[in-house]
Parts: structure tokens; C-alpha cells; sequence
């Protein structure tokens, strides 16, 4: 369902099951992916959007396999009404997210998109750099979520000997807070006391902006924010504002409430925020991975089989 380059094409197709035909979408409009949907058993979705009038339509659709865990473009609802399950690649590229959100820490913290600006401008900035970057050593962090990515972070971090806190709708198992050597906190908390705050919830009505004018003023002016999870957690309007009054030190984005953002977003013109085009888990190493899992849930379901219940969504 969602165009996708051809080296990826041709590695599906060399990973496709046996007894299986796959189709690949070339178009991103309604009517093309209606027309696709029309003779389709399964769909295999990345980034498009999986619309109430598409699934109501797709009168042959048995199953929703979804690359990685994201569901918030497919309308749930309307599946659920049409009996239609969805399946996601529950913890298949977890620790690839996880590695890339350590690395916007580091860069953000480090000020990388005003050293490579600098740089090519022929600049040398070493002694601004000097007195105006932080370290993540020792650092308070706080995870906004606390699933397969965060913990995944949370492993990540320990070498870097952080104060680590998080916030979930559910709070971990003592085992897990021990092993991650994290502590539960109220969402005020971990807002006001983070040096690092890094978002891992989906995107839900009780997450929508939860990043906005006022959660921005509790957290302190050195502090950074990080998203590796959905752009419609942040109020984009309201964090520039705090980047450009320094309430806040910088941003590490990797996700947008429209991608690719338009070439006019105020993020562009800002030094202390780190951009990159939701490529979170984009590595070579986890492709095959996510495919292979998509398309064994895929083969499993249409066996009658059982699958991981982890990874069903409906």
C-alpha cells in the first residue's frame, strides 16, 4: 500500500511466500488504492493511510498486516466493525528506534545541526561549542512511555550512567524497573525534573499534544525533548515558541504530523533542533526482519493458525 523504492520492492518479492501474489502500490491516492484493494486478500501497510471508506470497501480484505507498531493511520475502528483483524511487528525493530533515539540525545545535546552548519560555511565554532554543549553523562531522563522502544532505551542508556524515570498508563513490574534500573513517576514529575525527555507513547486523543504551551513551561530551560514516536504529540507551534525564547535547549525530531513537513516549517530555520525523515528504524539490518515477520503473520493467518498475541491490534 505505500510506494516504496525498488530495492525494497525486490526484496519482498524475493521474501513473498510461496502461493502468494504481491502487488506494490506505485500511487499514493484514494481511488488508485481503492482499485488495488479490490481484488486484495491482505495488506501489508507501512505510512499510508488505511481510510473507513477503503476498508468498507476492500470487500475481499481478510487481514491488516502493519510494518512496525503504529496503527494510528489505519481508521481501527471501521476494521473492528468489519470484522477485519490488524497485526503489527511487535518488537521487530525496537532496538533500532531505541539506537536512534539515543543518537538524537547525543546530537541535540551537542549541538550537531549548528557544528555541520557552521562547518560547511567554512566556520569554526570550537570554542562556542565548547561552553554551550552538555554531556548525556549523569543526566536526568525521562521516558514518556515505557514499552519494547523505551526499554529498549532505557538498556541502552545505562552506560551513560543516567538518573532514568518514566511515566506509562501501566506502571512496570518490579523486575523490570530493577533491570532497567528505572522509577515510576507522575506525569508532572517526569515533565518538571527531566533533562532529557523522550516520547514513546502512541498516538491516541489522551496523547494528542500532550507536548504543548503549558507542559513546555513546567520542564526546565536546559532541558531537551526527543520524539522518535508520532509527530501529533508535539504542538508544533508551541514547542518553536520555546525553542526560539530558549524555554527549552533543543529538540531531537523524527516523526511529523505531516511527512515530509513542508519545506516552510519553522523547524528548518532552527539550529537547536535535530531533524531526520522518520528513519527511527530505517537500517538494512532490520528490513528482512520486518518483512519476514509481517509475512509470516500473513501465511500463519491464512493457515489457521495461531499468531503472537502481541502482535494483534484487533
Amino acid at each position: 500500500m505505500t510506494p516504496s523504492a525498488p530495492v525494497l520492492r525486490e526484496q519482498m518479492l524475493s521474501l513473498v511466500p510461496a502461493g502468494f501474489r504481491l502487488e506494490f502500490a506505485l500511487q499514493t491516492d484514494q481511488a488508485y488504492h481503492q482499485a488495488l484493494l479490490d481484488d486484495a486478500h491482505y495488506v501489508f501497510i507501512a505510512g499510508s493511510r488505511l481510510s473507513r471508506y477503503l476498508i468498507e470497501h476492500a470487500s475481499q480484505l481478510k487481514m491488516i498486516q502493519k510494518w512496525g507498531i503504529g496503527v494510528d493511520k489505519i481508521d481501527v475502528q471501521a476494521a473492528k466493525e468489519q470484522g477485519i483483524p490488524i497485526y503489527i511487528t511487535s518488537g521487530a525493530n525496537a532496538q533500532q528506534v531505541a539506537e536512534h533515539t539515543v543518537m538524537l540525545m547525543l546530537a541535540t545535546l551537542r549541538k550537531l545541526t549548528f557544528a555541520q552548519k557552521a562547518m560547511r560555511a567554512q566556520q569554526w565554532v570550537n570554542a562556542e561549542l565548547r561552553t554551550t554543549c552538555m554531556q548525556l553523562t549523569g543526566k536526568t531522563v525521562g521516558l514518556y512511555g515505557f514499552g519494547n522502544i523505551a526499554q529498549q532505551v532505557a538498556k541502552q542508556l545505562m552506560g551513560f550512567d543516567v538518573d532514568l524515570m518514566y511515566h506509562s498508563r501501566q506502571r512496570a513490574s518490579p523486575e523490570l524497573e530493577r533491570k532497567y534500573r528505572a522509577r515510576y513517576v507522575d506525569v508532572p514529575t517526569l515533565f518538571a525534573q527531566s533533562d532529557v525527555l523522550s516520547l514513546h507513547a502512541p498516538y491516541k486523543s489522551e496523547t494528542f499534544e500532550v507536548i504543548n504551551r503549558h507542559s513546555l513551561a513546567q520542564m526546565k530551560p536546559t532541558a531537551v525533548l526527543i520524539n522518535t514516536a508520532r509527530g501529533e504529540l508535539i504542538n508544533d507551534a508551541d514547542l518553536v515558541e520555546a525553542l526560539k525564547n530558549e524555554q527549552l535547549f533543543g529538540a531531537g525530531i523524527d516523526v511529523f504530523i505531516e511527512e515530509p513537513p513542508p519545506v516552510d516549517h519553522p523547524f528548518f530555520a532552527l539550529d537547536n533542533v535535530v531533524m531526520t525523515p522518520h528513519s527511527g528504524a530505517s537500517v538494512k539490518e532490520v528490513v528482512d526482519r520486518v518483512i519476514e515477520h509481517g509475512f509470516r503473520n500473513i501465511r500463519l493467518f491464512d493457515a489457521g493458525l495461531a499468531l503472537d498475541p502481541m502482535d494483534r491490534i484487533v
